[in-house]
């Protein structure tokens, strides 16, 4: 079956402005499918864009799947930054007949996108559409990070046979799906009051990092290591506070700041590891003068500005552009090692496997702070360590 199989071409059209795009614009820089399907081989193109038009799981946000071409309209209109994009614009995918058909269709799409070194960028629908781009990974034999953007877990009670989800149970299907190829699990920006303290004490049984909106309230910052880590990323807009992104019916009054949420969207971007990203749940229905649409268009193009700085970050290759530091702590009873970029001056912490699980790796790196090189130093192991060494038991 063809990619096209699964996608309707766009009618640029509606995104188009009166007076035609100017040269600069987003809109003359990328491909289209429009009459005839885009031609798509090994890094033919950097960034696709994909539209998702089904929101029959999306709770209390009926709407969402007509947010595509709003995002469109917005984001071709914007100029093209320091950098030579290569983006193609497949369109949008087609409800299936059944929500499970919609998963299946945006599965083969992101899996075979990742295949030729393209990377999908996913306007949603519905959030529960996260568990088919986390799927796209069944096949490329990898364990995966996987970091969310969110006010809440998504971890309801789920009573949908098969692989059907709803946006507020879809976690439930990706901790649960067989094989289990799920290494971790981030969330960025819970509200405390949106969440059953009984699912923060299994979020922290199962060793997985998540961190209250406030954590970010000084320093955006924070937010990078945890996403630098990731392989795939999920944005709900409803993370968002409804003062910056009032096009979601679940949108309220505490949340990310607009600025905030490009420099998340940003981090994402340089992150040499992540793969696929997914904006979901913007509903066009509930926007005012498209400000919504903007902040969304404005983004994806901090995400695409992101990409095209990517450092090849990767630690300890080569040797020679990275400072690693032995800490001993205070007790003598352990060495924690950390690595520092000369590029970029970011840091790594080396957490060391288990004897009989790794045959071949002796560390896992893990994305890091200088506070917890500065936890280290002081004599006390960083809570990073203690809970990425569980996760390699």
């Amino acid at each position: 079956m063809s990619l096209s199989d699964f996608f309707s071409p766009l009618s640029l059209k509606g995104i188009t402005p009166k007076q035609g795009f100017y040269t600069s614009q987003l809109g003359l820089k990328t491909d289209f499918y429009t009459d005839q399907f885009p031609v798509l081989e090994k890094n033919s193109y950097d960034i696709a864009i994909i539209g998702v038009l089904d929101d029959r799981a999306a709770v209390n946000n009926n709407g969402c799947a007509l947010g595509p071409d709003y995002f469109r309209a917005q984001f071709y209109a914007l100029h093209e930054g320091a950098f030579n994009s290569r983006i193609v614009d497949l369109g949008n995918i087609k409800a299936g007949a059944a929500v499970s058909d919609t998963y299946v269709a945006l599965k083969m799409v992101v899996a075979e996108l990742i295949k030729l070194g393209i990377l999908p960028v996913i306007m949603g629908g519905g959030q529960d559409l996260t568990y088919a781009q986390y799927t796209a990974y069944e096949a490329l034999d990898q364990k995966v990070d996987l970091v969310v953007v969110d006010n809440k877990f998504d971890i309801d009670e789920d009573d949908h046979d098969g692989i059907e989800a709803q946006s507020d149970t879809y976690l439930n299907k990706i901790f649960l799906h067989q094989p289990n190829y799920l290494f971790n699990f981030s969330n960025i920006g819970y509200q405390t009051y949106y969440v059953n303290q009984d699912s923060l004490k299994v979020m922290n049984k199962l060793f997985f990092d998540v961190h209250r909106l406030g954590e970010f309230t000084n320093d955006i910052a924070v937010a990078e290591p945890i996403i630098r880590n990731a392989n795939m990323l999920s944005f709900d807009m409803s993370a968002i506070r409804s003062a910056d992104a009032v096009g979601n019916a679940n949108a309220g009054p505490n949340g990310f700041y607009g600025e905030q949420a490009c420099s998340i969207a940003r981090y994402a971007g340089l992150n040499d590891k992540l793969t696929s990203i997914g904006f979901y749940e913007f509903n066009p229905a509930y926007d005012r003068n498209s400000q919504t649409a903007m902040l969304l268009a404005q983004m994806v193009w901090y995400f695409i500005e992101g990409f095209y700085n990517r450092k090849n970050d990767i630690p300890l290759q080569p040797k020679s552009q990275y400072i690693t530091y032995r800490i001993s702590l205070l007790d003598g009873t352990a060495i924690i090692n950390f690595v520092k970029s000369k590029k970029t001056d970011r840091w790594w912490m080396q957490v060391p496997y288990p004897v009989t699980n790794s045959k071949n790796e002796r560390f896992h790196m893990v994305p890091c702070r200088y506070e917890d090189y500065n936890t280290a130093v002081n004599g006390d192991v960083p809570d990073l360590f203690w809970r990425t060494f569980q996760k390699l038991l």
